[in-house]
């Protein structure tokens, strides 16, 4: 009878210390692009960006240019040339296509990878700052405001304000 009675008491004690800690536990939120949208950083970021996307945009608009020269003159040309030249023709009009949609996604995949590569320590200091925070202040979860769907969340507290301190911005 002791061990039943030693039993529920410590199975009681355990829902009190777990609906004690559940209770402790604070959720922050921030807007993380907010964030780093407004770090001094993201200005370097973005004209940097700006640049490296332009000598892909002026290419692109080169190859356009050229395709569509081309296609003009295949349409105008087409009734009087012979079945082999306008074969040959539509050949390499087709493989002018390719080529640009091959340096579309190439172009799409290497812009991807500059911008992670120059996003990243950004993102590296907006987390460290917001860890930070976090740990000061006593927060257990810390959700992201811009990415959250939640329908129904307990109330948080908003860090911005303190991330931005943290971080030297104003």
């Amino acid at each position: 009878m002791k061990k039943v009675f030693k039993v529920a008491l410590v199975a009681v004690s355990m829902l009190f210390v777990g609906n004690f800690a559940n209770a402790q536990t604070k959720i922050g939120y921030i807007n993380f692009q907010g964030l780093l949208t407004q770090m001094p950083e993201a200005k370097t970021v973005k004209t940097q960006l700006d640049v490296y996307s332009k000598q892909f945009t002026d290419e692109m608009a080169l190859m356009q240019s050229e395709y569509q020269t081309k296609g003009q003159a295949f349409q105008s040309q087409s009734a009087t040339m012979t079945d082999a030249v306008r074969t040959a023709k539509q050949t390499e009009l087709q493989d002018m296509q390719k080529r640009i949609q091959d340096y579309s996604n190439t172009a799409q995949q290497k812009f991807d990878e500059k911008s992670n590569e120059l996003i990243k320590p950004l993102t590296d200091k907006a987390r460290s700052a917001i860890n930070e925070v976090a740990k000061e202040k006593g927060y257990g979860y810390v959700l992201d405001s811009g990415q959250t769907n939640l329908l129904v969340s307990p109330a948080g507290d908003d860090m911005m304000a303190a991330v931005k301190l943290k971080l030297g911005i104003k």
